[in-house]
């Protein structure tokens, strides 16, 4: 299979979506601290620096975009650069920052945090709606692959530091979540940390029109569509060891986009030369367009 890749490079990619109107993908660079857009059509590319590393962005609807920095919830003004917080930080900022985040259908804005370091799992799962971020839960180390069901009754979330995905049932009109389950296991790292035979752990995610779950196996250089039951629809094998989120872009939504991290070694760098790019390929079946932040 032959990838295409955008010509930009990143430590770590992360958090992209594809916004409609202006027909352009935006994402993050965490440890380059920089927001990006990407529009195809002419190949433009604007990037914004931060002063802190931004794990999650998602669109408001007046054009600017809404920033989990590690120092809290910011508003970012495109057209000026300026942003401005809205929510200060929950945490120590010195031991966790902001990481996945995604609005659900109904514009309140899901986020979890990232421990430093991952053990003991003192990080949690967020909500901001109405101008408040409530805690949901917490025993969290690696927050990751929010993303939500067709018909919104199912929202679906990770932490991939226990190699599970799990699922819930969304009640849209509160935000309340019910009936947690586990939707998927994989195996665990080998304990002397040997890549040979791993499978990777589940990073970002993104659901199809279907109601396929695409995830991004960290590590495992493959990403996974996962039926609403959990079992395996697609394995499809990347140019990359460390895949990070997919999203669905084009005026079609098939066009399938690809966050990746940036090799750690000059020989891995030698041997994937896309680490750290933003890998597209064709798809057959659709996927959901982004939500928005209610403002």
């Amino acid at each position: 299979m032959v990838f295409d890749a955008l010509p930009v490079a990143c430590g770590l990619g992360e958090s992209p979506f594809w916004w409609p109107e202006q027909g352009a993908l935006y994402w993050c660079d965490i440890p380059g601290r920089r927001v990006h857009r990407w529009r195809p059509r002419d190949g433009a590319h604007t990037s914004w620096p931060q002063p802190e590393e931004v794990g999650s962005i998602a669109p408001l609807p007046d054009g600017g975009l809404l920033l989990a920095r590690r120092d809290g919830l910011f508003r970012l003004d495109a057209a000026s650069g300026e942003s401005e917080r809205l929510a200060p930080p929950p945490y120590d900022r010195a031991s966790q920052r902001f990481n996945d985040g995604k609005a659900d259908p109904q514009g309140r804005f899901w986020v979890g945090t990232i421990c430093e370091p991952r053990l003991p799992a003192r990080g949690a799962l967020y909500r901001w709606a109405d101008d408040r971020l409530d805690r949901l839960f917490d025993g969290v180390s690696t927050s990751n692959g929010l993303a939500w069901s067709p018909d919104g009754r199912t929202l679906y979330w990770s932490d991939t530091q226990a190699h599970c995905i799990e699922a819930f049932d969304f009640d849209g009109s509160d935000g309340s979540l019910s009936r947690r389950r586990v939707l998927h296991r994989f195996a665990p790292k080998p304990a002397d940390g040997s890549l040979a035979g791993y499978g990777g752990r589940p990073d970002g995610a993104a659901v199809d029109a279907e109601g396929g779950y695409w995830v991004a196996l960290y590590e495992g250089a493959r990403l996974l569509r996962l039926a609403p039951d959990g079992s395996v629809l697609t394995e499809l094998a990347l140019p990359v060891r460390c895949p990070t989120m997919p999203c669905f872009g084009g005026a079609d939504l098939r066009t399938l986009y690809i966050t990746t991290a940036a090799a750690k070694t000059a020989e891995q760098a030698a041997a994937e030369p896309l680490a750290g790019r933003v890998l597209a390929l064709r798809v057959d079946v659709p996927g959901l367009p982004v939500n928005f932040v209610r403002a």
